[in-house]
């Protein structure tokens, strides 16, 4: 009997014993990232059978156990994932939206466009004055810094996303190293007890699990030997023991766009970008596919169709030496860039043809073997392809043309009409004297008119290039109120020309229009503006762009354009701040459901040391009093 009762003594002083240990472990682990609360499992041992029924043999400890919930867990891991991202994205968004913002800093584009544009205006006040002229170049010269400097820290934020996602890869490589690595650690610690779970080992797993869904949306999945197998984006990461390890290349059509790959076969295979999504690697892909490639786009488009509408109204226009107008501003080229996996030598050419049309989208061409495929791409979603089988073709005010080569099936190109627009604006013209503020030609009305008859000024007809009769001599000889002759080279001399007051009369490349009532035998003449270092009515066609809508399919101007552009940011940024700030309030809310579960409770643990302390007590008095029946029954049979 002694024996029997000193057995349960026993057993109960070891139970008690390791409900210490573990209360005292979860105390000691309550700030531990990713430790879950543990607990012992008790069962009763087998009773003995006796006469007089089953006795009791005392308690026995089965395991010790996490209080784990897999699917809190697995809430935790998404709403960390999808926080992530948003707290990424909106950082990175910051950025931009400050820059953009600045429009009476440093860095802002508005006063820029203001001050060139009051000094065109200045040009047309005083079309002679030097210092307006140079005021103009000046102020140039300062827009076209601004859109380089916006550009150029638009570079600087692209090269930081690039370096961020390196780091990223980096540590999705070591953190899913380390998963591999305990995969096989657990999986031997726990064949050595006999299938008991090692619980710290598996909590460190799953913290690591956690911290890989910082960086990618992780899928983890349970194999029947408990080890951890880890997808992203479709693409296993960790299988057992083996980690795939990720990697970051140029793209093959874009060298300054980064790819994510992995290996495959001795190949460098990209993973597609749709698919990373979530986790800080996933916020850097999406802002940069859909913001800064928006709007640099946006910026360049801007830069494009403000160089390129000036230009053309200028080559309308005089220069103080009497010579054509020259281009004002230099503008970007489309950039068109082959693809380096293409086995063709074919070379493509992009030109913009129209700058109301211009579009800040870019392009994907493929050849599949029998037409060319196109698709756009705009803030990093494809629209609808487009086919055609031949050159040239024009889309969005861009023709695309084939100069040389053989294009070969499988081919692709990458057009990118704006991408270089601020960054590669210039000034052209660096004399005063080569600004073009007259008109080309000059009208007159001859005193001996008898008539009523008025000639206007006269407008040089758009685009460029001017008509090669322009300033060619031309006279309209009136041979009765209602009816004109015409005289002139390039002008085929017709006659008998029906005439409607105010109505337009064009030859030449040029459009007048003669109010009142002409008399027969009265002329108006159209020729060569001579002298004409005060005349400003260029200048004022110049200034008129401002508020022309050049862009957008004539719906906006510059300024109207850049707003939209600002607006398009600062919305964004604003929907990333509430949205971020909604899914952090999310984060803790689960994190708080996940941790009254699995969390530590010091208080509960707390009153567990004591009642296990109680237990340990209690038992020792069971294990004393067995001990002193023992010794009882030995006095008895001295």
């Amino acid at each position: 009997m002694g024996n029997s009762i000193f057995g349960i003594g026993l057993s109960a002083l070891q139970a008690a014993q390791q409900g210490l240990l573990v209360a005292g472990h979860n105390v000691g682990n309550a700030a531990t990232p990713g430790y879950t609360r543990q607990q012992t499992v008790q069962s009763t041992n087998q009773a003995q059978p006796t006469s007089s029924g089953f006795i009791g043999q005392g308690v026995q400890v089965d395991t010790v156990k996490r209080s784990y919930n897999e699917f809190l867990t697995r809430q935790v891991a998404q709403a960390r994932t999808e926080s992530s991202q948003l707290d990424t994205y909106f950082s990175q968004m910051k950025q931009i939206d400050s820059l953009l913002a600045d429009s009476g800093g440093s860095l802002g584009l508005s006063p820029a466009l203001q001050d060139f544009f009051g000094s065109v205006q200045s040009v047309a006040t005083n079309p002679a004055e030097v210092a307006a002229r140079q005021s103009m170049l000046s102020n140039s010269e300062i827009l076209v810094r601004r859109f380089q400097s916006m550009d150029g820290r638009l570079n600087e934020i692209q090269d930081g996303t690039n370096t961020q996602i390196k780091d990223s890869v980096s540590l999705i490589n070591t953190l899913a190293e380390r998963v591999a690595k305990l995969n096989g650690t657990i999986r031997q610690a726990e064949s050595i007890v006999g299938g008991q779970p090692a619980n710290d080992l598996r909590d460190q797993r799953d913290e690591l699990a956690a911290q890989l869904n910082d960086q990618i949306r992780a899928k983890v999945v349970v194999q029947g030997d408990g080890t951890y197998s880890v997808f992203i984006g479709g693409q296993s990461l960790v299988t057992g023991t083996t980690a795939v390890q990720l990697d970051v290349a140029p793209s093959a059509l874009d060298a300054r766009r980064l790819e994510v790959t992995y290996a495959s076969g001795g190949n460098a295979v990209p993973v597609k970008e749709s698919n990373l999504d979530g986790g800080k690697l996933g916020g850097l892909l999406q802002f940069r596919n859909e913001s800064i490639d928006a709007v640099r786009n946006g910026l360049g488009r801007i830069a494009m169709v403000m160089a390129g509408t000036v230009n053309e109204q200028h080559r309308l226009g005089q220069d103080a030496l009497g010579n054509p107008g020259a281009d004002f501003f230099t503008v970007p080229s489309p950039l068109v860039s082959a693809s380096t996996v293409n086995t063709g030598n074919g070379v493509v050419a992009a030109e913009v043809v129209s700058y109301s049309d211009l579009a800040t989208k870019d392009y994907q061409l493929r050849f599949d073997g029998a037409n060319y495929i196109l698709t756009s791409v705009t803030n990093g979603v494809k629209g609808v392809a487009q086919t055609f089988s031949t050159f040239p073709q024009t889309v969005d005010g861009v023709r695309l043309s084939l100069t040389s080569g053989t294009i070969a099936a499988g081919d692709e190109f990458l057009i990118r009409p704006t991408v270089n627009g601020a960054a590669q604006i210039g000034v052209a013209v660096q004399d005063t004297s080569l600004i073009a503020a007259a008109a080309p030609i000059r009208t007159e009305t001859p005193l001996a008119n008898s008539g009523s008859g008025r000639i206007s000024s006269g407008t040089v007809d758009a685009p460029p290039p001017p008509n090669p009769n322009l300033q060619q001599p031309v006279t309209l000889t009136f041979t009765s109120p209602t009816t004109f002759d015409v005289n002139g080279v390039g002008t085929g001399s017709p006659t008998g020309v029906t005439f409607t007051p105010g109505g337009s009369i064009s030859f030449n490349g040029w459009t007048i229009k003669i109010t009142g009532s002409p008399s027969a035998g009265d002329t108006f003449n159209i020729g060569p503006n001579t002298n004409a270092a005060a005349d400003n009515r260029n200048a004022l066609l110049l200034g008129a762009l401002q508020t022309s809508n050049t862009m957008a399919g004539g719906t906006a101007n510059y300024q109207g354009a850049y707003g939209q552009l600002v607006s398009l940011v600062g919305n964004k940024t604003r929907e990333l701040e509430v949205t971020s700030e909604s899914q952090a309030a999310l984060l803790s809310q689960t994190k708080a459901v996940q941790q009254s579960e699995s969390g530590v409770n010091l208080d509960e643990e707390a009153a567990n040391l004591l009642r296990y302390q109680q237990a340990y007590q209690a038992a020792s008095r069971v294990i004393q009093t067995a001990n002193q029946m023992f010794d009882a029954l030995l006095d008895v049979t001295r």
